[in-house]
């Protein structure tokens, strides 16, 4: 339960960055790419 609230945690960050514009800035778009990809598994089990 704790690594879901991290993962949530985590993903609430990484688009808070990509909606300012720091991952464009510190060429880490490809996170947001990542986080997708992780989730898209959970989603098809659903």
């Amino acid at each position: 339960m704790v690594l879901i609230a991290i993962y949530y945690a985590l993903a609430i960050a990484v688009l808070t960055l990509h909606f300012t514009g720091h991952l464009e800035r510190w060429n880490m778009e490809w996170l947001v790419f990542v986080f997708a990809l992780t989730v898209f598994p959970a989603v098809l089990y659903l």
